[in-house]
C-alpha cells in the first residue's frame, strides 16, 4: 500500500480553489460580503439573535472580519485566522440560538445568492452551527447511579 502524499498548501492552490468555487457558486468576496451585511443586518433586529449582537462597538470592523472568516470558509481564501470558538464563548448560546441562526442564514442566502452560492454557504454554516454548539453547550451526561452501603446503585 502507497503511503499518500498530502497536497502542499500554497497561495497558488487557494486561489485556484477560489477561482473554481466562484465558477461555480458564484460566490466572490464582494457577494459574500453583501450576504453577510443582508444577514446580520437581518439577524441584529431579530429578537432571538439580536441581544448576541449588543457587545459589537465597531460594526464594520466586525463586517471585515467575518468577512474574511467567511472567505476563508466558503473560498478558502486563508485570510482568517481567528478563534471562533474563543469570540463565541461569552454568548451563554442555547441551542435555540443556533436552529434561529440558521434558520435566518437559511432565508437570506436563499434571497441574497445563486441557488448554488446559498448551498456551498449553507452546508458550511450547518457544519460551523454543529461545531459551535458542540463546542459550546456541554452535552448533559447521565445521572451515574450511586452506590448504596451494600454496593448496589441507588
Amino acid at each position: 500500500m502507497l503511503a499518500s502524499t498530502p497536497i502542499p498548501e500554497s497561495a497558488e492552490r487557494r486561489a485556484a480553489l477560489s477561482v473554481a468555487v466562484t465558477a461555480r457558486t458564484g460566490l466572490d468576496p464582494a457577494a459574500i460580503e453583501r450576504f453577510l451585511r443582508a444577514f446580520y443586518g437581518a439577524a441584529r433586529q431579530d429578537t432571538l439573535l439580536g441581544p448576541a449582537f449588543a457587545g459589537v462597538a465597531d460594526w464594520e470592523r466586525h463586517i471585515a472580519v467575518i468577512t474574511r472568516f467567511w472567505c476563508s470558509v466558503a473560498l478558502m481564501t486563508g485570510d482568517y485566522h481567528g478563534q471562533p470558538m474563543q469570540a463565541h464563548a461569552h454568548l451563554a448560546l442555547q441551542p435555540a440560538h443556533f436552529r434561529r441562526w440558521l434558520a435566518l442564514f437559511e432565508q437570506v442566502a436563499g434571497a441574497e445568492l445563486t441557488p448554488q452560492g446559498a448551498e456551498h454557504m449553507l452546508e458550511r454554516a450547518r457544519r460551523i452551527a454543529r461545531s459551535l454548539e458542540m463546542g459550546l453547550l456541554p452535552l448533559p451526561l447521565p445521572a451515574t447511579p450511586r452506590p448504596t452501603a451494600q454496593g448496589q446503585p441507588a
